[in-house]
């Protein structure tokens, strides 16, 4: 059956990477051989964040053991973890003079702990490097260890992230691999294990879901004490990926982001070209938190 193609609106057009701030982010990135998910996932907002000197960086390599139906990163048998990654990345976030720094990863289901041994050295090596610089992680599902969990959380970072990405209902189709549940309760260990640092997590909209089970995720994240939440459009990365089902009017996420913050979230970012990490720092700073 072919595919319908859903065209896609003019609100979502971004303009061309460009700018001395993205030439420097770019050339770090080569020359250190560090993994952006700016790239490796075909961000729509690499453009604008590099060029105002902002980089989420990509740890363990630039291949999955998963293989999402939505996710841009390739899935192919990773090389073992770089034991010079850390300092590689502190000493980036130094030089580009980063006050908040985003970490993610591939999935990394071949390893013991998931890969929360490398995420806590990153952390710990930022905040040895740059006291001042706050770290964001947003870490995979860690096939729900509560002992890698407790391993990324007792490196102390700021901000603790772990993305639905979609209602249950569709994760049959979109996050093969994935259990809704497991990541509910990943959210809900780290909040019982140090309530003290938020948390964090993401929809990709425009998949199929409905309405009514936006409302219910949203729910469902509250329950188990997470204050922030994003909320963006998905993009069908390459023909092989799930299909634009369709795409939200900007009005929608901004109904939706009210509702969010009706709700209880402490912050709330909305919009089509939102992603997790999308002005990252100023949703820490509007959620309040670090403050008295």
């Amino acid at each position: 059956m072919k595919q319908t193609v859903v065209r896609k609106p003019d609100w979502l057009k971004v303009r061309f990477p460009a700018g001395p701030n993205y030439a420097r982010i770019d050339r770090y990135h080569r020359e250190f051989g560090l993994n952006s998910v700016c790239r490796s996932a075909a961000c729509p907002n690499q453009g604008e964040c590099w060029s105002q000197g902002t980089a989420t960086f990509m740890i363990l390599g630039d291949s999955c053991t998963r293989d999402c139906a939505f996710c841009n990163v390739r899935q192919a048998t990773p090389t073992a973890p770089d034991p010079d990654e850390a300092e590689k990345i502190s000493r980036a976030v130094a030089e580009l003079g980063l006050h908040h720094a985003v970490i993610t990863s591939v999935t990394r289901d071949d390893l013991t702990d998931g890969g929360a041994s490398q995420f806590a050295a990153v952390t710990r090596a930022i905040h040895a490097r740059l006291p001042k610089c706050r770290t964001e992680l947003l870490i995979p599902d860690l096939q729900g260890d509560q002992q890698a969990l407790a391993t990324v959380l007792k490196a102390r970072p700021e901000v603790l992230g772990h993305n639905l990405e979609t209602v249950p209902r569709l994760y049959p189709q979109a996050r093969q691999g994935a259990d809704y549940s497991r990541s509910l309760a990943l959210l809900a260990l780290a909040r019982e294990l140090d309530s003290q640092i938020p948390t964090k997590s993401g929809l990709m909209l425009g998949m199929g879901e409905e309405h009514y089970e936006i409302s219910a995720v949203m729910d469902d994240l509250l329950d188990c004490g997470c204050q922030m939440l994003t909320l963006g459009q998905y993009l069908q990365p390459t023909k092989r990926h799930l299909p634009v089902v369709r795409y939200l009017h900007p009005d929608e996420f901004a109904t939706l982001r009210q509702q969010g913050l009706q709700r209880g979230f402490r912050h709330v970012e909305a919009g089509p070209l939102v992603r997790s990490s999308y002005h990252a720092a100023r949703q820490y700073e509007e959620g309040g938190h670090g403050q008295p």
